[in-house]
C-alpha cells in the first residue's frame, strides 16, 4: 500500500474517531503509518494492529506473538512480545483511542485536543515507547504528508 492509499483508507475513520475522542486524526494516521510501515508490517498484516499495541493482562481479545525491537539500557534488542489482534481496522482504531482514554498514564495527553505533535509529545513523556527518536519520526510523517489538514475538522 502506498502512503497515499494508506492515508485515504484510514483518514475517514481517524477523523470520525477524533470527533468522538478528541485524539488528533493527524496523530492517529501518522502513528498508524509509522507503526505499521504503511500497512506492510507483519503485525499489521497478521493482526490488523496498526499501532503496535501490546496485549497486556487487561486485553481479553485474540493475540499474536511476534518479536519486536526495543530500545533498552541504551541498546536496541529483540524481545518477545504478545500483541492485540483485531478483526478490522475500525476495531483497531476504536481500541487505540480507548487505550489512551482509559489508561491513567495518558491522562495529560488526552487533554490535548486537535494538536498532533503536542499529543505525541505527551504520550512520549508518559513513557509510551522506548525509541528515543519516536517524536521526531511522528513529526516527520505528519509534515511530509501534510496530515494536519485532518485535524481541521476536529478543532
Amino acid at each position: 500500500m502506498t502512503p497515499e492509499d494508506f492515508i485515504a483508507a484510514i483518514a475517514p475513520a481517524a477523523v470520525a474517531s477524533a470527533k468522538l475522542t478528541g485524539i488528533s486524526a493527524a496523530f492517529v494516521i501518522a502513528q498508524g503509518a509509522l507503526e505499521s510501515g504503511w500497512d506492510k508490517s507483519g503485525l499489521a498484516l497478521s493482526a490488523m494492529n496498526l499501532f503496535g499495541v501490546k496485549a497486556d493482562p487487561s486485553w481479553l481479545g485474540e493475540t499474536v506473538s511476534i518479536p519486536t525491537e526495543e530500545f533498552l539500557d541504551g541498546n536496541w534488542v529483540i524481545v518477545a512480545a504478545k500483541w492485540r489482534k483485531y478483526p478490522t481496522w475500525q476495531a483497531c482504531l476504536d481500541d487505540h483511542a480507548a487505550f489512551f482514554r482509559i489508561n491513567p498514564r495518558y491522562a495529560a495527553a488526552v487533554l490535548v485536543r486537535g494538536n498532533a505533535l503536542a499529543f505525541a509529545a505527551a504520550i512520549v513523556k508518559a513513557g509510551y515507547c522506548t525509541d528515543p527518536d519516536y517524536l521526531a519520526k511522528i513529526a516527520d510523517v505528519i509534515h511530509t504528508h501534510n496530515l494536519t489538514q485532518y485535524d481541521v475538522a476536529t478543532a
